[in-house]
């Protein structure tokens, strides 16, 4: 067994966030997601899985999923090709549900274990694509702007083509965003032109 595979299962059987939770316990058995091999070329930084992921198992297999996939410009065939796309959310496990019936923030107990390990094994990555305010803080660090809307509209500061990963920050693709996306049509002209431009030139 490689390294990186030994890691995945260590994360894939990890139950931190239940027996050793930084707060509240997992309110559910822990079911980790994640997909990465060491020649991926696209790292896909999300939040957490949602509840339909978590009951299959499969990353972004949800409409969040279809839409992301249209923004990259890509089918599932390629998407779940472990060898092309890593798919390494802040945290492993779905969260819960808050009391509004959104998802609850990803647990801070994945990040610090196991991030910067997963990370470290990536090293053919060469577009890095950070989804929601939690992977743009940990990704961006203190680049990040103020706010969401700011840091994906900023996200010229970001591209460094001379570097040898570009990063790119993005709104989530959930449902719940569909407003912000009406708000900010610039979205749609500037930035997934770029994106898929990019994954195109990756996946060739």
């Amino acid at each position: 067994m490689s390294e990186i595979d030994r890691l995945l299962t260590n994360i894939r059987a990890c139950r931190i966030c239940v027996e050793t939770p930084l707060k509240t316990p997992l309110p559910h058995a822990p079911r980790p997601v994640i997909q990465a091999s060491s020649g991926a070329r696209i790292l896909i930084a999300g939040q957490a899985p949602g509840n339909r992921v978590n009951e299959t198992g499969i990353p972004f297999n949800d409409p969040s999923g279809d839409r992301l996939r249209e923004w990259m410009g890509i089918g599932r065939d390629v998407f779940y090709d472990e060898t092309k796309v890593a798919i390494v959310p802040m945290g492993f496990c779905f969260p819960g549900l808050d009391a509004k019936g959104g998802d609850l923030p990803p647990r801070r107990e994945c990040a610090p274990k196991w991030r910067a390990d997963v990370v470290n094994f990536l090293s053919q990555v060469r577009l890095t694509l950070i989804i929601g305010q939690y992977a743009q803080g940990w990704h961006l660090g203190a680049a990040r702007k103020p706010s969401l809307t700011e840091t994906v509209r900023c996200w010229r500061e970001y591209v460094d083509e001379t570097a040898d990963t570009v990063v790119l920050p993005l709104p989530h693709p959930s449902w719940r965003n569909n407003v912000w996306l009406k708000k900010n049509p610039w979205f749609g002209t500037e930035v997934l032109p770029f994106l898929r431009t990019k994954v195109g030139q990756l996946i060739a």
